[in-house]
């Protein structure tokens, strides 16, 4: 059973297009990315995924159950850290959570909750005196209550510092290893990217892409630099390289010799062909093209990826409506 299910989703406010005809399929145990410009449609998503905004058309599915007409089914095994949260400054982390249990009438080990998420120790504070961090590791805790099935998770790293994203991705991971799925939204590539099992990619409604990172780098123009620390180097050896099958540029400055690898280069085949050139590698780097690379290929008016043999959806993003507005009027 598929952790969500969206089929022909669409939501409309007036003459602009928030979601346009969106299919997307999130299996059970994935840790998940769903990326966008602003304005693109994710917080739209999430919210009729939580039924707090009703389709246009189409239809969602959460865990087995439709997202409007069986609402607390689907509540009832999810948990949900939203973009914008809010804690009681008056009342303690326990006090919060303590709520939350009371709320869905279940029971919970607040405590060894609270540790999950490295709060334990701040437990009796007021929430008022907690870091932002604090905060939104507080507001993850209530989520977790119940072991849900499901964590929708939106922007859940914005605003942390690089050690409070760093503890939020070991949460996130800790949670999938317990069995939980993981569905998130965010703007911080390095954190998708190091994380997603695979990533989905919309823009002004529509969905672009989606694949794993590596199935986005293999149906994107995007290219591979191999930096090789040598000796024994002469302007034959750089022509040979340059030669080479799997290369389509290499270049010399000192000791470090560039080479951008073709779409199916071999980076062994190449310092192997190196070697056999007379030169010595004494050491080698690769940089693939990142996340934000290719979240900018997909993004990009006319530089979408045409499908390939990979799982990698793509559509042309120019197509819909540029502006998307939630029902108050910001930007979703």
């Amino acid at each position: 059973m598929a952790a969500i299910e969206l089929d022909g989703l669409t939501k409309h406010y007036g003459d602009v297009v928030a979601v346009d005809g969106l299919d997307l399929t999130v299996e059970e145990g994935e840790i998940f990315g769903f990326l966008g410009p602003n304005g693109a449609g994710k917080s739209t998503t999430i919210d009729i995924l939580l039924d707090f905004v009703r389709p246009t058309g189409g239809s969602a599915a959460v865990l087995g159950h439709d997202a409007q007409r069986e609402s607390m089914a689907v509540r009832r095994r999810i948990g949900v850290l939203p973009d914008a949260y809010h804690v009681y400054d008056r009342l303690t982390g326990r006090q919060h959570m303590e709520f939350v249990v009371d709320s869905k009438d279940v029971e919970a080990d607040v405590e060894a909750i609270l540790e999950r998420v490295r709060v334990l120790e701040a437990a009796d504070r007021k929430a008022g005196g907690y870091s932002k961090g604090m905060r939104q590791r507080l507001v993850l805790a209530m989520a977790l209550v119940g072991d849900p099935d499901l964590l929708i998770l939106d922007e859940p790293s914005t605003g942390l510092d690089p050690n409070g994203a760093r503890q939020m991705r070991d949460i996130i991971r800790a949670e999938n290893d317990r069995g939980t799925t993981v569905f998130f939204s965010s703007h911080i590539m390095e954190q998708v990217e190091a994380i997603c099992d695979r990533v989905a990619i919309i823009n002004r409604g529509r969905l672009v892409a989606v694949d794993s990172i590596e199935g986005l780098r293999d149906a994107t123009e995007t290219t591979t630099t191999l930096t090789v620390t040598v000796s024994g180097v002469d302007d034959d050896v750089v022509a040979t390289i340059r030669a080479h099958e799997d290369v389509t540029s290499a270049s010399l400055a000192g000791d470090q010799l560039a080479v951008t690898l073709g779409p199916d280069g071999s980076k062994f085949g190449v310092l192997q062909a190196i070697d056999a050139a007379g030169a010595t590698v004494e050491d080698f780097s690769l940089d693939e093209s990142s996340l934000e690379d290719l979240f900018v290929e997909y993004t990009t008016p006319g530089q979408a990826a045409e499908p390939g043999e990979s799982q990698t959806q793509a559509v042309d993003p120019t197509a819909a409506d540029p502006t998307a507005t939630d029902s108050t009027g910001g930007d979703r």
